[in-house]
């Protein structure tokens, strides 16, 4: 189980980088939007990104 874990943050950490790696101006801009986003929103999207990820992993199963 933790190697699994582990193996998931991994990937979430290549996937976070590819960005920012291959396109520094435009993740820096995109920083800046979302530093002026109400935390309300910010919230709604971490949900929504939430519940997408565990429908993912339950249809994968």
């Amino acid at each position: 189980m933790w190697e699994e874990l582990a193996r998931a943050i991994g990937l979430v950490l290549i996937i976070e980088g590819v960005l920012p790696f291959l396109y520094p101006r435009r993740w820096r801009a995109l920083v800046q939007q979302l530093a002026s986003v109400d935390n309300r929103s910010l919230r709604t999207a971490g949900l929504i990104s939430m519940l997408a990820g565990i429908t993912l992993l339950i249809l994968i199963r």
